[in-house]
């Protein structure tokens, strides 16, 4: 088994918040949707063997305990950058031994560990 992708929400209009986020602050690629999820709304997007799909719900509300956990190989550096941007980073290196890792949010409110 393997995971082929996570699920995260957006409200209705909210791509270019989403793509701000993923594209241009993690540097994910836009994948094009298939025609019939398009008319739906939302946008995909993958980085390695990492995709991220944002869909929109109609009653949104950020998911603030549920997460993906993406792994990069420069924490540092994307922690700087994310901050420059506005993003929040909140350091957690004590709770899993061994592992360095960070909390952000996506543009929506979205919980996204950063490992």
């Amino acid at each position: 088994m393997r995971l082929d992708h996570v699920q995260v929400s957006c409200p209705a209009g909210g791509e270019e918040v989403a793509r701000a986020f993923y594209r241009d602050a993690l540097g994910m690629a836009e994948l094009e949707k298939p025609p019939l999820l398009a008319a739906r709304g939302g946008c995909w997007f993958k980085d390695g063997t990492a995709e991220v799909h944002v869909g929109v719900e109609a009653d949104f509300r950020p998911a603030e305990k549920a997460h993906p956990a993406l792994a990069v190989d420069d924490l540092d550096g994307l922690a700087e950058k994310l901050t420059g941007l506005g993003y929040p980073v909140k350091w957690d290196n004590e709770t899993i031994p061994g592992r360095r890792r960070f909390h952000t949010a996506d543009g929506h409110g979205n919980r996204i560990e950063i490992v």
